[in-house]
């Protein structure tokens, strides 16, 4: 029965949506703008800087909060369903119609929370593939298909649970999938920022 508790408040914390929150806020519905996504990426496009790190810190801390409530009420086990809970709420929140974002974010969070050095390389992962290819689509695409082999080096306990979560990350980036395969995924605000000031000072 503890486990049930912990497995839906650590669903119902992952239901809330901060991009949407903050768009609200703006008058904004961040579902129809940009890429339509819930998530960090889109509203750094659409909201801005300030509330793009206010979206991440609260995603993050979203999956950290549901595994430590997860292993303080109920046991390792617990926490490590909780991780999956707050993954699922995050992408499909009761409160929004099921439409929520692609849980990378909240994804990092249950990992580092999880097993800190599995979260921090895959972390490491995301942040090189997208600072390489300039969009974080590929970054999160790599470090969901390199999840694998990085859990059996240093969490294979985690396997199963992170490969459904990685699987879903890749489902969810169908559609950039299709416009990369088509060149017209945009690269991040932060990059056509950096380099029309590159191109500027030539």
């Amino acid at each position: 029965m503890t486990k049930i508790v912990c497995v839906a408040i650590a669903y119902l914390l992952g239901c809330i949506s901060p991009s949407t929150i903050i768009g609200k806020i703006y008058g904004v519905d961040i579902k129809k703008e940009g890429s339509g996504n819930a998530g960090t990426t889109n509203a750094l496009r659409v909201l801005g800087k300030k509330a793009a790190l206010i979206t991440l810190v609260i995603d993050i801390f979203k999956g950290v909060a549901a595994v430590l409530i997860g292993t303080y009420f109920g046991d390792k086990e617990a926490g490590m369903l909780c991780a999956v809970a707050v993954f699922c709420g995050h992408l499909w929140p009761v409160f929004y119609r099921f439409k929520g974002g692609k849980g990378v974010a909240t994804a990092f969070g249950v990992l580092t929370t999880v097993y800190p050095p599995l979260g921090l390389s895959l972390l490491a992962v995301v942040g090189i593939l997208t600072v390489i290819s300039k969009r974080m689509s590929v970054g999160s695409m790599g470090g969901a298909l390199l999840f694998t082999p990085i859990c059996l080096m240093l969490y294979p306990a985690f396997l199963y649970y992170g490969m459904v979560m990685a699987a879903i990350i890749i489902i969810k980036h169908r559609t950039n999938i299709m416009r990369l395969i088509h060149g017209e995924e945009p690269p991040m605000s932060i990059f056509v920022g950096k380099e029309k000031e590159n191109h500027g000072s030539k």
